[in-house]
Formats: structure tokens, C-alpha cells, sequence
């Protein structure tokens, strides 16, 4: 088995904040993984040195400055009632709706969702702000976010 239910997520409550509702059929589609299948993930796409944002170190494409062109910040309209992601992202990453997408946390804590569920609940998922990578399924583009409150756009390199 590779998902657990979201409700046995550490912090599910991030899902279910009644400030921010989530419609059951995009519910449906937040699937954390497993700590196996996390790890896998990471390994592969994000880092097989460290195992969380905040050691990123030379060799980790994440903390190479090189693979990322701009940076935005989210907090400001996090914070308002606009519901879209900020303009820099989208204008960044022109994935289908139904793309895969990964909201990388850190080695265990990965959870997968699609493209279109991810924008319809971004806000819900920045409640995890600690340096998180989303990354798409045989896509390059990617988007970190930082608890201070702004994001950087990039491109991962081939694996």
C-alpha cells in the first residue's frame, strides 16, 4: 500500500479547517504516502542527503541557486480572500488539471494530489510552510514555499 488515510495524518486538521472547506471530491484526492513510498519519492526527485528543506547542502538541486529564476511572495494573498495561487506560479507551471503533483515536506511526509486539487487547497496546504517542494510527475517545474512568506519558482534538473 502506498497512502494512508488522511485522516491518520499528523496534521489532517490543515484538511479539514473550517475556515478553509474542502469539497469531499477534492478530499478524495489528497493522498498522503506511505513512509516507504515517501522516502522513495524523495530520494529520487528532492535529495538523497538530507532529509528535510532546511539542510539542503551542495549537491541537492533544491539548494542550487541555478535552478531557480524568480521568487514571489505568497503569504500577503495567503492571508487575503483571493482564492487563486499567486500569478508568478501559475504563469510558471501550465500543467494539465489533472496532473500528479507532489507537496514534498520532508522524506517521510509527502502527500500526492492533482494539479487542480492542489490550486482549489493551496492555502490549506501552506499551513506546512517549512520549506516545501511541489514538484509534477515527469514535469521539471517546480515551487518552493518558505515560512517567511514567499515562494521560489524553478525548474528541477532531469534525473
Amino acid at each position: 500500500m502506498s497512502y494512508f488515510p488522511l485522516e491518520q495524518l499528523k496534521n489532517a486538521w490543515i484538511f479539514k479547517h473550517k475556515s478553509l472547506p474542502i469539497a469531499d471530491i477534492d478530499l478524495a484526492k489528497i493522498k498522503p504516502m506511505t513512509a516507504t513510498r515517501a522516502n522513495v519519492l524523495w530520494d529520487t526527485f528532492i535529495s538523497r542527503q538530507v532529509d528535510h528543506p532546511d539542510f539542503f547542502k551542495k549537491g541537492d538541486w533544491p539548494f542550487d541557486n541555478g535552478n531557480w529564476n524568480e521568487q514571489g511572495k505568497w503569504e500577503g494573498i495567503w492571508d487575503s480572500n483571493e482564492e487563486q495561487l499567486p500569478e508568478l506560479i501559475t504563469t510558471h507551471i501550465e500543467w494539465d488539471n489533472n496532473t500528479v503533483v507532489y507537496y514534498c515536506s520532508n522524506r517521510e511526509n509527502v502527500i500526492e494530489t492533482t494539479w487542480s486539487t492542489f490550486k482549489s487547497c493551496w492555502k490549506n496546504f501552506l499551513f506546512m510552510d517549512d520549506g516545501p517542494i511541489l514538484i509534477g510527475k515527469k514535469r521539471l517545474q517546480t515551487v518552493q514555499f518558505n515560512s517567511n512568506g514567499y515562494f521560489k519558482i524553478g525548474n528541477k534538473p532531469k534525473v
